[in-house]
């Protein structure tokens, strides 16, 4: 018994199985008779506790910090110590997963994007430098102009480092209206979240385990893997970028524009 509400249950419990008052219970058991008699006037907080709810059902990964974003973008104002209190109340709490990633459930389906920046793809691909190092690149594509907006090549890439670089590319392309990704810490991180609530760009993530949901991003991967990274060895950062850099500016721009006219040109009956 250290709780207050356990310490009531054990009274009541004495005074119902053994047929004792309130005050020789409270005796028995030392519990102070004003712990037993006090009400609570605490609210249940069940307009709270139903978004809290709905959160948790939509990003079954976040916690209760990212939950207290996500509540705060739809005006709701809670302490955090609150939001922890009634997280934990509600079992919420996000499991350790172990094993390989597995879909868990069903996502809100995508609209088809019918204008340039209606929605973009992000995704990283790793690579090795010639002595075993490894590096990352970060892969901006337009869904519906199939345009490479950015490759972002580093050893290291953080949430930070990802609106930085999406930062850089609104300033000469425009504001998105979605962004698509995976579930990856950097992309699930808290300045992504801080990110997506400042801009107001709303941010799709796909179900875990299912990268067909992200097929635009996919597909070009694939194609920057076989004719780039796949095709050259580097030996430093500086190599990879350059290389990286020419690929997109001599390759992906040209080519993109040209699938593009090809794919909205009408056929003929």
């Amino acid at each position: 018994m250290v709780t207050p509400d356990a310490k009531r249950k054990a009274v009541a419990h004495a005074c119902a199985v053994h047929g004792v008052s309130q005050r020789r219970a409270c005796q028995a058991l030392r519990i102070d008779r004003s712990t037993v008699r006090y009400t609570s006037i605490r609210p249940d907080d069940a307009p709270l506790r139903e978004a809290m709810r709905a959160v948790a059902a939509e990003r079954r990964r976040f916690g209760y910090r990212r939950i207290h974003v996500m509540l705060d973008r739809q005006g709701i104002v809670m302490n955090q110590k609150k939001l922890r209190r009634l997280y934990r109340e509600e079992k919420l709490q996000v499991r350790r997963r172990g094993g390989r990633k597995r879909a868990l459930g069903t996502r809100r389906p995508m609209l088809v994007p019918d204008r340039a920046n209606a929605r973009w793809s992000l995704d990283f691909v790793s690579d090795t430098f010639t002595d075993g190092r490894r590096f990352r690149v970060l892969a901006v594509v337009d869904d519906y102009t199939r345009e490479c907006l950015a490759l972002v090549a580093d050893t290291s890439l953080s949430g930070l480092r990802v609106v930085r670089e999406l930062d850089a590319i609104i300033r000469w392309r425009g504001r998105p209206d979605m962004i698509v990704s995976d579930n990856g810490t950097e992309l699930t991180s808290m300045a992504v979240l801080r990110w997506c609530q400042q801009t107001g760009v709303e941010w799709h993530y796909i179900a875990p385990g299912k990268p067909t949901q992200n097929a635009f991003i996919e597909s070009f991967n694939g194609r920057f893997r076989d004719e780039c990274l796949n095709d050259t060895l580097f030996s430093m950062l500086s190599a990879a970028r350059n290389a990286i850099t020419s690929w997109r500016r001599t390759t992906t721009t040209t080519d993109h524009t040209r699938l593009l006219a090809t794919c909205r040109r009408p056929s003929s009956q």
